[in-house]
């Protein structure tokens, strides 16, 4: 690995082996429920993330979601989701994670949520509950952790160098995607997209806030000839010109810092906050391990593995352990299974080519797979996320 791969490496392990990075998934999950086809049946894997797509999956009402995140912080925010979900009343539940503060936050966590959470989650939220505090400005859970902390200063360079902050609110207020093309071409893009802000994204330091490592970069980078910022640049305008923002709750809670009543996850909606409540919440189940490391310890089949984006680090700098996540995946794997995962670079060509031991015999992933290339092909566009170069959808072949 070479010196600048080493450092950046360094750097993206420092900020995930220490911190809180995703505060919301940054995953569309109604594109993942029609490439998934969930049933009663089904036994889901997840890598957890902030949990808000685990949740979504179970209003689907699998058998089980197993949540799987190598982070104790991300698992210890869904966690904190599910205290809250078993102990609070909708309005207190919204105040957390819809507005993203409460006044009385302290009381809602000692007396409500503490006594459901143990270990790791427990201590962690000890110390950090102060997250969810409401105090004066833009104070909100939603700018806090890695990723939050880059849109609280993204949105501060807004408000104040760039005094753009009027025509933000017209953006996300438009009524229609002409509107949304027209704000976005005429009054943002021409004073956002200067030099120094195209220099700052770019670096690897604020990718990897952003929880991008380099090896990611370097799979956008491959097939985008305008590099990173490049590829940043035309992803926030498809988001702004071509896709309607009124349901767009990706990017409208890194805009403002809390999502609406009718601009939301789904988990946060009360008819679906009843239905989690009143049992759907209780098939969520949390581990705090890699992909691999814990199917080697489950017994039972897996039908549906969402594999978020993960496995671009694996390609470039750790083909040992994508090996051994691929063989973890196909020996748990149950037939029909199904696989989804997403790439920064439009093609995944890392998957293919990987050497699994199947039946005795060195066999390649790729002659184990069968793609749903018309299906993700059709998916992708809808993303309202937007920031990823491809979508795959992938069954186990019989």
């Amino acid at each position: 690995m070479r010196i600048p791969d080493r450092l950046s490496n360094a750097c993206f392990q420092w900020v995930h082996g220490r911190n809180l990075v995703y505060n919301t998934c940054w995953e569309d999950p109604r594109i993942d429920r029609e490439a998934l086809e969930l049933g009663p049946d089904h036994a889901v894997l997840v890598i957890t993330s902030a949990g808000c797509n685990a949740l979504d999956y179970a209003l689907q009402e699998p058998r089980v979601v197993h949540c799987v995140d190598v982070n104790p912080r991300q698992n210890a925010l869904l966690q904190l989701k599910l205290a809250g979900i078993a102990a609070l009343d909708h309005t207190d539940f919204f105040s957390l994670f819809g507005h993203g503060s409460a006044v009385h936050h302290r009381e809602l966590y000692h007396d409500a949520l503490r006594p459901r959470l143990e270990g790791f989650a427990r201590r962690y939220w000890d110390k950090h509950i102060e997250f969810f505090r409401r105090g004066p400005g833009r104070s909100s859970f939603y700018f806090r952790g890695t990723a939050g902390y880059f849109a609280r200063k993204a949105n501060q360079f807004a408000d104040r160098v760039l005094g753009i902050r009027d025509q933000v609110e017209r953006l996300l207020s438009a009524q229609s995607v002409e509107q949304q093309e027209e704000i976005y071409l005429r009054e943002i893009k021409p004073v956002l997209w200067s030099r120094p802000v195209k220099w700052m994204v770019a670096r690897d330091t604020t990718l990897s806030l952003l929880g991008v490592p380099r090896a990611q970069r370097q799979q956008v980078e491959r097939y985008h000839e305008q590099g990173i910022a490049g590829f940043i640049e035309d992803c926030v305008e498809t988001v702004f010109t071509r896709l309607p923002l009124h349901d767009n709750y990706f990017w409208r809670v890194y805009l403002t810092g809390h999502y609406t009543h009718d601009c939301c996850p789904e988990y946060l909606r009360p008819q679906n906050f009843s239905r989690l409540k009143a049992g759907l919440a209780d098939r969520v189940r949390v581990h705090t391990n890699s992909v691999a490391g814990f199917l080697k310890e489950q017994t039972a089949p897996v039908d549906r593995f969402v594999l978020l984006d993960h496995m671009d680090w694996m390609s470039a700098w750790r083909q040992d352990l994508l090996q051994a996540e691929w063989q973890q995946l196909l020996e748990r794997a149950a037939p029909n299974a199904r696989f989804l995962w997403r790439s920064g670079g439009t093609e995944t060509a890392f998957v293919d080519p990987v050497i699994v031991q199947r039946d005795g015999c060195p066999t390649r992933v790729g002659d184990l797979l069968r793609y749903d290339r018309d299906l993700a092909n059709r998916l992708h566009p809808l993303d309202r996320v937007h920031t990823y170069g491809s979508f795959s959808i992938a069954h186990l072949q019989a």
